[in-house]
């Protein structure tokens, strides 16, 4: 489906204006600019589409509503009459979830010797880390340090980031690029060999480091394939639906449901790390997503019942840049990277109005507004959005380069007969990433002992605003801690014989009843729901 003939008019003025934007930079936004334009379109800032948890560990705090839907619902399985007797499988470390971050806790639990269990929702690798598109962070060039990109990490997150998990994330982060190196990823690289790097949203430095434009494919098919490599077990179609605690109420295993059979099995473990992803599945204030399908918040769900404190829950990442036509493919991400390369953000009027690397909470937020100013085009859907000039990446670096680096990109366009070496594209803010999750610490371990957690379901790295390459370093840096530190308190219990006890299942499930809460639908939810569950907002 290519653009109409209405749609080409209005592109004929963007075309008329690249002349003038080309070398003449769109300046940054100040401080109270940022602010502004935060609290006035960001959609964080919209109240009536949060409202307070009734119980548990967050007890007063703000969630979205689709959150607090899944939140405060009733479990999937009978507790009362449910029985998790019988044992189906034993193991030293449990990994819920098949993405990089279970994948790469894997990998180090095994290494230490201990018998290792990953269990996935959907196929191995189906996750957000295949998504990804444009880059991971790593301070290791010569004009760089890990305190620079300290110092960027903070300042994207608002400065509301947790200190100690920022120093575990880009202390890492070289290492972490080393190791994928090493077990044969292939980075972009120089003739010379060196690394290339480029800037990303709110990056003070060249640190991002590319497979072209599907990084993320090709870090998820170097640890993918190592773990298979080593014979580790692993369970496609059976998402956990509840964690099991010991009677001391530490973690100690999880339920499985098979989602081909309809069984439930019952792993005992010695430590669990959960790796489940994000909530971008609920469609939070119904925006389109980014999000692979499994995206439901079930670690969300299944931590809290356990006791698990969450942190950042009411500040959702919008991606600045979501397809906005054609309508097949509205809301999928068009990668940072593009605007990395130098597309500009444009108008209807052909005018560029905001400068395109501000971090992607601010990006996004100019976007909403110009389109809220009436500046947006409206597509044939009713979409609205705005121009994204991928011509000018041409302009700037040469022909040849949109295949060069972002060949992935040119081939999901090209299918609709839209060449984004020539037109620009049109996008809008696309729910993206939950930038907060379950509180850890630096080892990845929350507050009910023995569960871990790592990647996207965790909390307190990225603050209330996670920048660009960050979300790949996130999964690998804190899934091979939580995979070594995991491993190593497991094989530390000799003597490990718990009673298993659902018990704070049912312990919910009265609370639920207490505060007068119908039953609508069981969660997690696992497959997401055509139509926004909440009648509030």
């Amino acid at each position: 489906m290519s653009y109409t003939s209405a749609m080409r008019e209005l592109i004929k003025k963007v075309e008329e204006t690249r002349a003038s934007r080309l070398g003449n930079y769109y300046p940054r936004m100040t401080p109270k600019e940022k602010e502004e334009v935060l609290k006035n379109h960001h959609p964080d800032y919209i109240e009536n589409q949060f409202r307070q948890a009734k119980f548990g560990p967050n007890k007063g705090d703000r969630f979205p509503h689709e959150l607090c839907d899944v939140l405060e619902a009733y479990p999937r399985i009978d507790c009362k009459n449910f029985s998790i007797k019988k044992v189906d499988y034993e193991v030293d470390v449990l990994v819920i979830g098949g993405g990089g971050a279970g994948a790469s806790a894997a990998l180090l639990a095994h290494e230490q010797g201990a018998k290792v269990l990953m269990a996935t929702k959907l196929r191995f690798g189906d996750a957000n880390t295949v998504m990804a598109q444009g880059g991971i962070q790593a301070a290791d060039q010569p004009q760089d340090s890990p305190a620079v990109h300290y110092l960027d990490v903070m300042g994207g997150g608002h400065y509301s980031n947790i200190p100690n998990l920022v120093k575990a994330l880009v202390s890492d982060a070289p290492f972490v690029i080393k190791w994928l190196e090493d077990m044969g990823c292939m980075f972009d690289k120089k003739t010379d060999g060196t690394m290339k790097t480029n800037h990303g949203g709110g990056t003070s430095r060249k640190r991002m480091h590319s497979a072209r434009d599907y990084t993320g494919a090709e870090i998820m098919r170097v640890i993918r394939d190592e773990v298979l490599c080593r014979n580790i077990e692993v369970i496609e179609f059976s998402p956990a639906v509840e964690l099991i605690l010991d009677e001391n109420g530490k973690a100690a295993g999880a339920l499985l449901y098979n989602m081909e059979t309809g069984e439930y099995k019952v792993v005992q473990a010695k430590t669990v790390i959960m790796a489940t992803g994000g909530l971008g599945r609920l469609h939070t204030q119904n925006f389109p997503t980014s999000n692979h399908y499994g995206a439901t918040a079930d670690g969300l769900v299944m931590a809290y019942r356990a006791g698990a404190k969450l942190v950042f829950m009411d500040t959702i990442q919008y991606h600045p840049t979501g397809a906005a036509f054609p309508e097949q493919v509205e809301g999928c991400l068009i990668t940072e990277k593009v605007r990395g390369l130098g597309a500009e953000p444009v108008n209807i009027d052909g005018e560029q109005f905001v400068y395109p690397l501000e971090t992607r909470d601010v990006e996004a937020s100019a976007i909403i507004r110009e389109c809220a100013r009436g500046k947006g085009i409206t597509t044939p859907a009713g979409m609205s959005g705005v121009w994204l000039d991928s011509p000018m990446i041409e302009l700037i670096h040469g022909e040849g380069t949109i295949e060069r680096e972002l060949p992935a990109m040119l081939r999901q366009f090209q299918r609709f007969d839209l060449d984004i070496r020539r037109d620009p594209i049109l996008v809008y803010p696309t729910l993206h990433y939950q930038n907060g999750g379950v509180l850890i610490d630096e080892n990845g371990e929350t507050s009910v002992e023995n569960l871990f957690v790592a990647g996207e379901a965790s909390g307190g790295i990225h603050g209330r605003n996670r920048l660009m390459g960050n979300s790949l370093l996130d999964i690998l840096v804190f899934g091979r801690r939580a995979g070594l530190q995991a491993a190593d308190k497991a094989l530390s219990m000799k003597d490990f014989k718990p009673s298993l006890s659902i018990e704070h299942v049912k312990n919910f499930v009265d609370e639920l009843k207490n505060q007068g809460i119908e039953k609508r639908f069981a969660s997690p939810i696992l497959i997401p729901f055509k139509h926004r569950l909440s009648p509030n907002g």
